[in-house]
């Protein structure tokens, strides 16, 4: 144990282990031994002391009086929460001798791991995890529900997860942010964008809901859900008629860039505000001003490739700034995501090569309900763990339906009873992460860290390290890479000559220094790794593997049985499901609305403040209207995964669909439509 955890008093640097992409690097404060304060370290370089109210309020969180504390076994009916608690070891032999039994009854494929990021440690969320299943031979699990899609679809365009420095978006003189919340999901990208606009730029915000960073824009373009490709693609058509091409950036830089300038005469301003909702005047505005502003940077949010059409739609953006030529300004270009420059050897942490069958079935985690009720070979046990599917996966009743079934040997270990270990077979007790040692690497800013232990472990609280070693042993397994250390198991990640801007980062160094910067440079000029080391405005790899090689609107899927369009968004106060069980987290945010347009509200004879009945084929919620000009007609937007309380109904992932989107197996959990009435009692 770090020898921080023996130390009752003092000031530790630490570093939020959210799946955010800020990251921030964060001081806490010990008393007792105990932590009694969470503060933003001011000498990280680009959080500089800044955290939001969910990382504040950890210590109320870490030491909540609802905490898992001892392994506990079900005593009553799947669902109702009742259990017992047992120790360790009777835990560990219950999973093991169980999952003994299936693997020679019904094949190691009968069972699942099934988790997310809910701890971005890479040891904890990707590390000893898959070692072991891939020992035990399980089916494996495709984790593609945040993003995936528009991940895929901007590597097309970049050949990667590469964009610009989020430290030099100080500089830029005009920042769109195309369908994020930032100053909810990303506050130091907002943080950064109020310092250039001291200096002169302006704010743009598009979105589907005029939330708190589109309230805070300089000007504020609400767009049809699903529509945001054909935005981007009539802004395209007005750059090249209006000769606001960079054409000698395109010539050195792009392929494709002629069948482009053809392509997108079909999509002119008229036309593209047809589909979009944006008027005609807007699409001219904005596309001028993007043009003629330099430099000018797009923050691409998840928002948009929650769709269908997700992958092309955020493909479609990452074009914009190759047309102008923004890349080779210092401020200019886009950001979708940065994990590449912080790529580290995941062959060495995942160790993949412990799985002998080679073509073990793959379950996408989207599908978690269809695939629990219908497959043809049935999971006959799951193993959930940094996520919650009974509250955050698609399709939320099918989740469910499929977690209550009496033959599902089900295990959770989390911090909490969620309500997916409500129907548990076995809990076990998480550790936080300011009991662990891990490392984390942002997927927007640039920086490595390290956390080691702050605190004594809570209760008999786990790491997800500690319980696979114990599982590992459990079941007969003695290969040296389940007894690896935390450390041993850093450097070999970090052993990664194929990213030579990482080969100043280990273990001892990131103790030394608790925080260091990927050797950066900008992108141009330099060869990409795209197939031909340009940007591919024209992507041949696209055509290859079925898909439009030029950029296009390709509209949502679903039927339009029913009237709105459903935007399940996030809150201010909420991480997902995380922080929805607090009891201050869920008074800050008051409570689930829904976001409905004036006209709407009054065909439906709907007021503010009304509960309203919100319902497809799939499920139903009930929910207060909000009324007003926040969103579009036609379409409705609640916030936040609130937690299950009896007598209410604000699941409101029952209502989204489980289809995967056009690449990547990505969730479509905004391209689901619904009904919307006044709530009356029967």
């Amino acid at each position: 144990m770090n020898s921080y955890s023996k130390t009752l008093d003092g000031v530790f640097p630490s570093v939020c282990s959210l799946d955010c992409p800020d990251q921030c690097g964060l001081l806490i404060h010990k008393k007792e031994g105990r932590i009694v304060k969470v503060e933003g370290d001011p000498n990280h370089p680009v959080t500089q002391g800044n955290i939001c109210n969910k990382v504040r309020s950890m210590p109320s969180r870490i030491y909540d009086k609802d905490r898992l504390k001892y392994p506990m076994k079900r005593t009553g009916t799947k669902g109702d929460g009742h259990f017992e608690r047992i120790g360790w070891k009777e835990a560990i032999d219950t999973i093991t001798s169980r999952w003994k039994e299936l693997i020679v009854n019904n094949g190691p494929e009968s069972i699942l791991p099934y988790s997310f990021y809910g701890n971005m440690g890479r040891l904890n969320a990707e590390g000893m995890d898959r070692r072991f299943f891939h020992k035990v031979g399980a089916s494996r699990l495709e984790r593609t529900i945040c993003q995936s899609a528009g991940t895929a679809g901007y590597t097309y365009t970049m050949g990667g997860s590469f964009g610009i420095d989020p430290e030099d978006t100080i500089h830029s003189k005009l920042i769109i942010l195309w369908g994020i919340n930032a100053v909810s999901t990303n506050m130091h990208q907002m943080i950064l964008a109020q310092k250039a606009r001291k200096s002169g730029a302006k704010i743009v915000v598009i979105d589907v809901h005029k939330n708190q960073t589109g309230k805070m824009a300089d000007w504020f373009i609400p767009i049809t859900p699903g529509t945001d490709a054909a935005l981007a693609l009539g802004m395209m058509h007005v750059l090249f008629a209006e000769n606001l091409a960079d054409e000698n950036f395109l010539k050195k830089y792009t392929v494709g860039h002629q069948e482009l300038r053809e392509h997108v005469k079909e999509y002119d301003p008229e036309t593209v505000a047809g589909i979009t909702g944006v008027p005609k005047d807007d699409i001219l505005k904005l596309a001028r001003m993007y043009g003629k502003t330099s430099p000018a940077f797009i923050r691409i949010g998840n928002g948009p490739q929650h769709h269908d059409n997700g992958g092309m739609c955020i493909r479609t953006i990452s074009c914009l700034p190759a047309i102008t030529g923004h890349w080779l300004l210092k401020g200019g270009g886009a950001i979708k995501g940065n994990s590449g420059y912080l790529a580290f050897n995941t062959g060495a942490l995942q160790r993949p090569d412990l799985l002998h069958k080679k073509d073990t079935r793959i379950i996408n985690m989207n599908r978690i309900g269809s695939a629990l009720l219908e497959l043809e070979k049935p999971i006959k046990s799951m193993y959930v763990y940094g996520t919650n599917p009974a509250v955050v996966a698609p399709e939320g009743n099918k989740v469910r339906q499929g977690l209550q079934r009496e033959d599902l040997f089900l295990v959770v270990h989390d911090l909490f009873l969620t309500e997916t270990a409500k129907y548990a077979d076995i809990v076990l007790p998480a550790a936080s992460s300011f009991e662990n040692t891990d490392i984390y690497s942002s997927y927007w800013h640039h920086y490595m860290q390290i956390q080691e232990p702050v605190i004594e472990p809570y209760g008999e609280s786990k790491s997800n390290v500690e319980v696979f070693r114990l599982l590992a042993e459990g079941m007969g397994f003695h290969d040296a890479v389940f007894k690896e250390t935390e450390e041993e198991m850093i450097d070999a990640a970090l052993d990664f000559p194929a990213n030579p801007l990482i080969e100043e980062i280990n273990a001892e160094s990131l103790k030394k220094n608790k925080f260091i910067k990927a050797r950066v440079k900008p992108l141009f000029p330099g060869r990409l790794p795209t197939p031909s080391g340009k940007i591919e405005l024209y992507s041949q790899r696209m055509k290859d593997d079925g898909y439009p090689p030029l950029p296009a609107y390709i509209p949502l899927k679903e039927e339009n049985k029913f009237p709105f369009l459903f935007v399940p968004a996030p809150n201010h106060n909420f991480l997902n499901s995380t922080f929805s069980n607090n009891t201050k987290h869920a008074a800050m945010e008051q409570e689930p609305r829904l976001h409905i347009n004036t006209r709407d509200a009054a065909n439906a004879e709907i007021k503010d403040g009304d509960l309203v009945r919100i319902w497809n084929e799939r499920g139903e919620c009930e929910l207060k209207a909000a009324v007003g000009e926040l969103v579009l007609p036609g379409t409705v937007v609640s916030q936040g995964l609130w937690a299950d309380a009896p007598g209410t109904k604000h699941l409101v992932n029952s209502l989204t669909p489980d289809r995967l989107s056009d690449m990547g197996g990505g969730a479509v959990f905004f391209s689901g439509r619904v009904n919307v009435s006044k709530f009356r009692k029967e």
